[in-house]
């Protein structure tokens, strides 16, 4: 699905002005633009959700593949044991769930290694996000992008700016 420039350039502005809200909020409207984003992709996006014992961040649908969420808006990347809390979350549904951790301030090298390959995640982090909206890649071919990628090699992590050189 295209999105005109006006609600890209709409989102991205929006993505810019969470940094200036205090962090708990900061957490919440990230999600929050998070399914804005993936709705206005056509994406069928579903707002955060608890189960008994545990809080998903939200999901949406990828072509015939429904993904859950992770979102994650702290100062520091993100490392090994958020990896492998969400991933648990994934291994405790269906065995053909997939999963979508978003981390506005990336993963640690060393998380990504410690975590390993041929897991049901991909990562996106939020110079990815700018990246799609800025250059005005549609979300669902960047994302089908990264899925293949980490379907090549193990890797749940590459870079939009990789994936799509100028």
């Amino acid at each position: 699905m295209i999105v005109d420039n006006e609600e890209l350039g709409k989102l991205k502005n929006e993505l810019l002005g969470l940094h200036q809200l205090a962090a708990q909020a900061r957490g919440y409207a990230f999600e929050a633009f998070l399914k804005e984003l993936f709705d206005a992709f056509g994406l069928a996006a579903r707002e955060a959700f608890r189960l008994r014992g545990e809080q998903i961040d939200g999901s949406f649908q990828l072509g015939h593949e429904t993904y859950l969420l992770e979102a994650k808006w702290q100062n520091a990347q993100t490392g090994v044991a958020d990896l492998h809390a969400f991933h648990g979350k994934l291994e405790q549904k269906a065995s053909w769930t997939r999963g979508l951790f978003v981390s506005n301030s990336g993963f640690t090298e060393d998380g990504l290694a410690a975590f390993g390959r041929g897991k049901r995640l991909v990562c996106v982090d939020g110079l990815d996000l700018y990246d799609i909206m800025h250059r005005g890649i549609p979300l669902d071919k960047a994302l089908e992008r990264k899925i293949r990628r980490a379907a090549e090699t193990g890797h749940p992590f590459a870079r939009v700016r990789d994936l799509y050189p100028e």
